[in-house]
């Protein structure tokens, strides 16, 4: 590769290079917690309770009908991270082309899919009827803007396997202007209301994933990506499918999951709904650390199986996800500490605050349980092993959280709900730190277990 964006993980400090691949998916990170917490500011000050309630519902639906993708979007950045660390230009090129081809065989077809299934998504949900009407008219938008979605998720995930971390920030930084000038166009001149968000983050969506299109392009020639599909692979196919589908699985069993748990917050009334909308973007901004860390994981595993080199994927095995937690211990104890003001930017209404604070207190401090859950299973995932860790997570969800969730509700009290989680992150923590003592990860450290 020519650019000097790119980070080699295969030599050097490990967490020097971590950290110089990590801080600028943090400040994307950042960027894109601004991202959706401007539809929050905007809504939450421009309008009512319910519309704010219907922002963070109408999150579900998306999550749950995109999750398969993104996983096989991973699938595309582990491979692409090991071809990287093997010098495999010729599989480089394959494997952004059938990415390409790929992206449209599964955008167009989610995106009418969405207008149907999102509304059945929000009923089983128990969406409150005084907030019915701004969720689907939220989804209906939001749904249109999928291709965009998908594509700058999927050059992002390319740009981070070739080790540029740095690049998808700028594509953020556009993404994010153009979302926030619309939203205050739309919502605050125009009053359009939940609609009026919606339809800023699609344009927002499409803006960013055409110049990250022209970005590559123009520094990274030799990936040959393209606007419209041309060309698609079989065996590189294969590959992606046998990465990412097992990871997009799991999304999917865990978005199912997620929407359990929003139907037992529903349940609570638009004021504990509005309440954890806001605290979810709150710990959102606490968090940047861990998708950073977690993100560059990925990377610095698959370069490193790429190339051989074994002592240095014990070492940042280790290393990664406990300076993650780090990190995110540090920023969940210092929100916490001050997040009624934080909270107050949100909105003004007394309820909806008091709410909130009780979220974040209780989930917040424990959070970096998470970090160091989601490090290792990044890690692992970027290896290439997929089955433990999607073990791990069924079981940390359908094993653990809902069914905490659904005693509190129901023999304690519902507004505590949210004591579920951090429940399920050291429980999650705890089986993935098992699996350094497993045979299968010694395996992985011999030369010749290499496939």
């Amino acid at each position: 590769m020519k650019s000097t964006k790119k980070i080699d993980m295969t030599n050097g400090n490990i967490m020097k290079l971590v950290v110089l691949f990590a801080l600028p998916i943090c400040v994307g990170n950042i960027l894109q917690q601004l991202y959706s917490t401007v539809d929050t500011l905007v809504i939450g000050n421009f309008c009512g309770t319910q519309s704010l309630a219907a922002v963070g519902t109408s999150a579900m639906p998306v999550e749950m009908l995109l999750c398969i993708f993104l996983g096989l979007g991973t699938g595309v950045s582990i491979l692409i991270s090991q071809y990287t660390g093997r010098g495999d230009i010729k599989s480089l090129q394959k494997a952004v082309s059938t990415a390409v081809s790929f992206l449209y065989m599964c955008a167009v077809p989610i995106s009418i899919l969405g207008l149907f299934i999102g509304p059945l998504i929000l009923k089983v949900m128990q969406t409150p009827a005084d907030t019915w009407d701004y969720c689907v008219s939220y989804l209906q938008i939001i749904f249109l803007g999928t291709l965009g979605n998908m594509g700058y998720n999927m050059n992002a995930g390319i740009l981070r396997g070739i080790g540029d971390s740095k690049s998808s920030l700028l594509f953020l930084v556009i993404s994010c202007m153009v979302n926030i000038v619309l939203d205050l166009v739309f919502v605050a001149g125009f009053n359009m209301d939940v609609a009026g968000a919606a339809l800023a983050t699609t344009i927002a969506m499409f803006s960013s994933w055409i110049f990250s299109i022209i970005y590559i392009k123009k520094k990274y020639p030799e990936l040959k990506i393209t606007y419209l599909p041309q060309s698609l692979d079989k065996d590189i196919l294969i590959d992606i499918v046998k990465v990412g589908l097992p990871l997009g699985l799991n999304n999917s069993i865990y978005s199912i999951g997620h929407i359990l748990m929003q139907s037992l917050i529903n349940a609570q009334g638009s004021v504990f709904m509005a309440a954890c909308s806001v605290s979810g973007k709150v710990n959102g901004i606490a968090n940047v650390a861990i998708t950073s860390f977690s993100s560059a994981a990925t990377t610095f595993a698959g370069q490193n199986l790429g190339a051989g080199k074994y002592d240095r994927l014990k070492k940042g095995s280790i290393q990664i996800p406990v300076f993650s937690g780090i990190v995110t211990c540090v920023g969940g104890i210092l929100v916490t500490m001050v997040c009624r003001p934080i909270l107050g930017f949100f909105t003004s209404d007394a309820a909806v605050l008091a709410m909130g604070v009780r979220y974040i207190r209780i989930v917040l401090p424990f959070t970096w349980t998470y970090a160091v859950f989601n490090g290792i299973i990044c890690f692992v995932n970027g290896m290439g092993e997929v089955k433990y860790p999607t073990i791990v997570n069924m079981l940390m969800l359908w094993a653990v959280r809902i069914p905490c969730g659904y005693i509190i509700a129901y023999f304690i009290d519902g507004t505590y709900v949210m004591a579920s989680f951090p429940i399920s992150f050291a429980f999650g923590m705890f089986a993935m730190l098992a699996y350094y003592m497993t045979k299968r990860w010694k395996k992985k450290l011999i030369p010749d277990s290499i496939v």
